[in-house]
């Protein structure tokens, strides 16, 4: 069995697997990155956990007409400048360039999540980072081409009602955000 590329740009391949019974599976891969990180800060401030989201306009989701925005986490991609960064490396640079926040702690809760197996071979390690609040997020320098067009912070206890209303206003919701409020909440 062979994968095989079909079409390749700077940051996405598309390949193919061929099945046991000769059928090809067709699949968007990164050839560009050794890993994906997301980030869930958690920021203490005023005696108060929130969690800092990412809200973000992605063209697949927005030109498909799906939903205006995103809701998201901190993230991006581990080894595409650097082919020596090593995960905890690339969790703090990109903790710092999408909410300015440098974390005091950061627990790595997870690795090889999938967001859609059927469709990437894209998986995720996700990291909870600890962060003392009394310092300011908005010296985040990365806005991704302008991907990234709002920064929340909303308290730990209204999350839930935060992404519900909005999902009611037609907006996305990114699974490794789901995945990583999970453990942001459960994993003690």
């Amino acid at each position: 069995m062979n994968n095989e590329i079909l079409y390749s740009t700077k940051f996405l391949q598309l390949k193919a697997f061929e099945r046991k019974n000769g059928a090809k599976w067709v699949y968007a891969h990164r050839g560009n990155a050794k890993d994906v990180v997301v980030i869930v800060p958690v920021v203490k401030k005023d005696d108060k956990e929130y969690i800092l989201f990412l809200i973000t306009k992605r063209p697949p989701i927005f030109s498909e007409k799906k939903a205006k925005y995103c809701l998201e986490m901190p993230a991006g991609l581990v080894g595409d400048i650097n082919e020596d960064e090593d995960i905890l490396s690339a969790i703090k640079r990109e903790l710092k360039e999408e909410s300015g926040f440098e974390a005091q702690e950061i627990k790595i809760v997870s690795r090889k999540i999938s967001s859609s197996a059927g469709l990437t071979s894209e998986t995720s390690t996700v990291a909870i980072a600890y962060i003392d609040g009394s310092k300011n997020f908005e010296n985040a320098t990365d806005d991704d081409g302008g991907v990234i067009v709002e920064r929340k912070l909303v308290e730990k206890d209204k999350v839930l009602d935060f992404i519900k209303n909005f999902e009611k206003q037609g907006n996305a919701i990114g699974a490794q955000t789901l995945c990583g409020l999970f453990f942001a909440f459960f994993d003690n």
